[in-house]
């Protein structure tokens, strides 16, 4: 094993060799001997001689570590490296599974059973010569070999529609018509079984599950229809162990594996008949069974048996979502459709004492909400208003903390998360009661006799939720609310007091409609920013309140840049803190100007000075403290991101002198920590932010900026400083002067730059640098189009770019495309203006050279190498260069679309000529959507 695999994998290694790794792998103490058996066992599965060896290991059996290491490797072959066998070795390596699986016996473990049934599926799916081979299947294991049967064709129909294997559409498309040909003949073998092993299913748990499972994967790829299946064998047994209530003093229950198998093949069914909704019998069918689901329901409940109540919660949920249209579509003024009764079930479900079986419900009063929404008939939402208010009513409630919890939830808490959710859901559902009704509800809720800490902050957590939706006119409840949490007693639950701090920050589009509660409530949330616990709330309220009220806040400038200077004394995050430094900025950038520049100062310099004395003191770093110039750097650089001035034309910007102050303190940063990744990404973050807060007004300092990012990026290669540059080309190439300049900036990027993307693996290993390089070529596209499709550097630019194309990364890819639309566009924008033929032409000539390979390269970026979420920015370039020349990019799409692959290496058809025809013409008419 110590041998280089390199050596070893030219000729097959022996057999025993084999088995010494594997039992290096799994029983070798020493750690250093582990990772060498894994890191040579790896190199072996992705050599051809795999095959071999998984054979025979699986042939010798010799034991449970090698049979699994042969089973597993087995089935990776065939699901990535199936294109290294021949033709006519396929046969063969059928045969040879075959039999293995036909040796599984009672004894042999699980985990080898699934991974031989997995490669036995991948292979069927990459092999067109085996047709209709669950058939050959049935009848050789139906009378044999049941578990390993029942196992793949569950596995069969899952691994056609998880997409794993890399099939192609037409070859899913001849699978599934190939399991519909074989689906009466699998369901006939299915009822088979249900009726020998179902009438006693307490004694058969593990088969009964196994057909349940593969009932329902045939179902979910849409291999047995919908169709004639209120009588089958199947689903009337789903619904039996569904339904099962023990008798007398019978204590035997469903075991949870089957009542979840049981569970999943009505789910799926129901699921299914949301997309086809012209199955009346099966329709009925199923509601009538599951409506009797109730009593079990409650008996689960008495039971305190709380997977089966959310499996049954999972059942009714499913139906009222695969109702929902009709109910909704088919509603008049005084009745419902007869399905409506489901929602009453989902409501007893979300009533149940366990906030998991309520949050099983969610989606669909999401689904709900935005039906409505769209519909806008206010006739059709009263009709759901009462379901939504016992909604409401009852995630209220289960909000509630229990009444002996001391202090606040912890984040990662999942009660924590769950209340998230909620808030997020009353958000979405609360119009369909009206967000005043609802806090007027929740505020009556406080005023009840003998009210508790816990219900109180339930409350008040659902009035949090809908706050921004009551009208700031309201002046019947709100005036109370905020009265009564201004005067809360010291003796309150800080739970209570923390939410109600929350609250005020989300009243603050009221509060500014209502000028004189603004220093009372300021000085409130002042009081408890140094209270441990509650000062986080505060700090988050008075952000929310400063950036609404900032018209009335400006006279409280001094105040809070007084509150700042102490900030970092209270029990508050850094994030608080970042939270009220953005509050008071925004302030700041309301003030006069005679004013706004010496608060500006006080505010940067708040951040700055630190920073200074860290690198006079030469302090070592700490991640995440005071000495940490990250923790500084980000404050300032929301003082600038947030500091918004209004300016006349020709206006001098009140914050360019403090800007003026505060670079070089940044500029001492580039130089003190260049090699830091970390620190220096937070100050190129400060520097973008600087210069968008002043955008034109700080040439002065190009020239030191410029040189002094050039210089750094040479050595360290922080793809930060590329954006930066961006940055600057984005303000300033709109400027004649600047213009060469900038240019000269991007050549003196381009060497490093194309030194580490030259590296092996280059683009994929360094994929920042693809997003911000192209990110400021496509800026100098946009800002000095002329200037940049004539500098030296062009060519090398377009040959990065193209190779970039394959790239699949989400962001990276984009900046490549968006760098192609903008250099594609340049040449048809703009034709009013002066330089609109000159860019014509130059564009031209770069598409006469490069648009044949661009093309190619975008089609098999999209085939074989990008995801589909990518693939929208791709086509963009692709009708930006139909709108250039139609013509010459069909020829180049044609000639493009012939490269591709017209069949794999198993025989499979890629792709038709007649599909490559309709995807050209299809392309071809593309049309730019304004």
């Amino acid at each position: 094993i110590i041998m280089n695999s390199r050596v070893i994998m030219d000729s097959k290694p022996s057999l025993n060799l084999v088995h010494a790794a594997v039992s290096a792998l799994y029983n070798n103490p020493n750690t250093t001997e582990k990772e060498r058996a894994s890191q040579w066992l790896g190199d072996l599965q992705k050599s051809v001689h795999a095959w071999t060896i998984a054979d025979e290991l699986l042939h010798h059996k010799r034991d449970l570590e090698s049979c699994y290491f042969g089973a597993q490797t087995m089935r990776t072959k065939i699901h990535h490296s199936f294109h290294e066998l021949p033709s006519d070795a396929h046969e063969s390596l059928r045969n040879s599974l075959l039999e293995h699986i036909s040796k599984i016996t009672e004894d042999t473990n699980t985990v080898i059973v699934t991974q031989l049934c997995l490669a036995l599926a991948d292979l069927i799916l990459q092999m067109p010569t085996w047709q209709q081979a669950s058939l050959d299947l049935i009848s050789r294991f139906s009378q044999t070999n049941m578990w390993p049967l029942l196992e793949i064709l569950t596995v069969l129909p899952e691994e056609l529609e998880s997409r794993s294997v890399r099939l192609g559409e037409n070859r899913r498309i001849v699978m599934l018509e190939d399991l519909k040909s074989c689906a009466p003949t699998v369901s006939d073998f299915l009822s088979h079984c249900s009726n020998s092993y179902g009438t006693n299913w307490q004694e058969n748990i593990q088969v009964n599950v196994k057909i349940l499972r593969c009932f329902t994967s045939w179902v979910s790829v849409g291999a047995i229809t919908l169709s004639d299946l209120s009588n089958n064998v199947v689903v009337s047994q789903a619904f039996a162990i569904l339904n099962y209530k023990a008798e007398g003093d019978k204590s035997q229950t469903v075991v949870g594996s089957l009542h979840d198998a049981a569970s999943d093949c009505i789910c799926t069914l129901l699921q299914c008949l949301e997309d086809n909704n012209n199955q009346q019998m099966l329709e009925t069918y199923l509601f009538n069974n599951v409506l009797n689901l109730e009593i079990v329901y409650h008996l689960s409940v008495a039971n305190e048996d709380q997977e089966k109540s959310i499996n049954y919660c999972r059942i009714f949920t499913e139906l009222a979502e695969s109702f929902l249209e009709k109910i909704i579509s088919s509603y008049s003024t005084k009745s419902f459709h007869y399905a409506i009764k489901i929602l009453d079930l989902v409501l007893i479900c979300v009533g149940h004492h366990e906030y998991e079986v309520a949050e099983i419900t969610f989606n669909l009063w999401y689904v709900l909400s935005e039906e409505l929404y769209q519909k806008n008939s206010k006739e059709l939402t009263d009709l759901f208003r009462p379901y939504v208010e016992r909604l409401i009513t009852a995630l209220c409630r289960h909000c509630q903390m229990e009444p002996d919890h001391e202090g606040l939830l912890e984040d990662g808490d999942d009660f924590k998360d769950f209340r998230l959710k909620v808030s997020d859901l009353v958000k979405d559902v609360v119009f369909i009661v009206g967000s005043s009704s609802c806090f007027r509800q929740m505020f009556m809720n406080l005023q009840a006799p003998g009210v508790t800490w816990d219900s109180s902050e339930a409350a008040l957590f659902i009035m949090q939720a809908v706050a921004k939706n009551v009208l700031p006119t309201e002046n019947e409840v709100v005036p109370k609310v905020v009265e009564a949490i201004l005067n809360l007693p010291e003796n309150t639950h800080i739970a209570v007091k923390y939410t109600s701090v929350l609250l005020l920050g989300e009243l603050c589009e009221w509060i500014e409609k209502h000028p004189s509660t603004l220093d009372p409530i300021l000085n409130f949330l002042v009081c408890c920013l140094p209270q441990a616990g509650v000062g986080a709330a505060a700090a988050i309220s008075l952000q929310s309140i400063c950036a609404t009220c900032n018209d009335h806040m400006p006279r409280h400038v001094p105040v809070l840049i007084q509150l700042l200077q102490q900030v970092d004394t209270f029990a508050i995050t850094n994030n608080a803190v970042i939270g009220l430094v953005k509050g008071v900025a925004a302030i700041v950038g309301c003030m006069p100007h005679s004013e706004l520049t010496d608060a500006m100062r006080k505010l940067c310099f708040m951040q700055a000075n630190p920073i200074c004395q860290l690198i006079e003191q030469d302090i070592v770093p700490v991640r995440g403290t005071k000495s940490d110039p990250v923790l500084w750097l980000d404050r300032l650089s929301s003082v600038f991101r947030n500091v918004n001035v209004k300016l006349f034309e020709g206006q001098e910007h009140p914050c360019k002198p403090v800007i003026l102050e505060v670079w070089p303190v940044l500029s001492r940063t580039f130089d003190k920590y260049q090699n830091d990744l970390r620190i220096m990404e937070r100050c190129c973050r400060g520097v973008r932010f600087m210069l968008r807060c002043v955008s034109q007004q700080v040439c002065e300092l190009l020239q030191s900026l410029v040189g002094q990012i050039v210089r750094i990026y040479a050595t360290y290669k922080h793809s930060c400083f590329l954006y930066v540059g961006s940055i600057l080309v984005d303000e300033y190439a709109t400027d004649p002067n600047c213009v060469q300049g900038l240019l000269d900036m991007l050549q003196a990027f381009i060497e490093p730059t194309f030194q580490l993307l030259q590296e092996e693996n280059g683009l994929r290993n360094h994929p920042d640098t693809v997003d911000d390089f192209f990110r400021l070529c496509a800026r100098f596209m946009q800002r000095a189009p002329v200037q940049f499709l004539q500098c030296g550097a062009l060519v090398h630019i377009l040959q990065c770019s193209l190779m970039a194309c394959t790239l699949d990364h989400k962001e990276a890819n984009t900046s490549v495309m968006k760098f192609f639309y903008d250099l594609i566009n340049t040449g048809k924008c703009g034709k009013n203006l002066p330089d609109y033929e000159q860019r014509k032409v130059l564009v031209t000539s770069v598409l006469n050279e490069y648009g044949q390979q661009l093309a190619t390269n975008l089609l098999h970026a999209c085939v074989f190498y990008l995801h589909s979420y990518m693939l929208s920015e791709v086509a963009d370039v692709f009708v930006e260069m139909l709108e250039f020349n139609r013509e010459e990019t069909g020829k180049w799409l044609a000639i493009g679309l012939d490269t591709l692959p017209k069949q794999n290496n198993g025989g499979i058809m890629s792709a038709t000529p007649q599909q490559l025809n309709d995807i050209h013409a299809s392309m071809t008419r593309s049309l730019k959507i304004t």
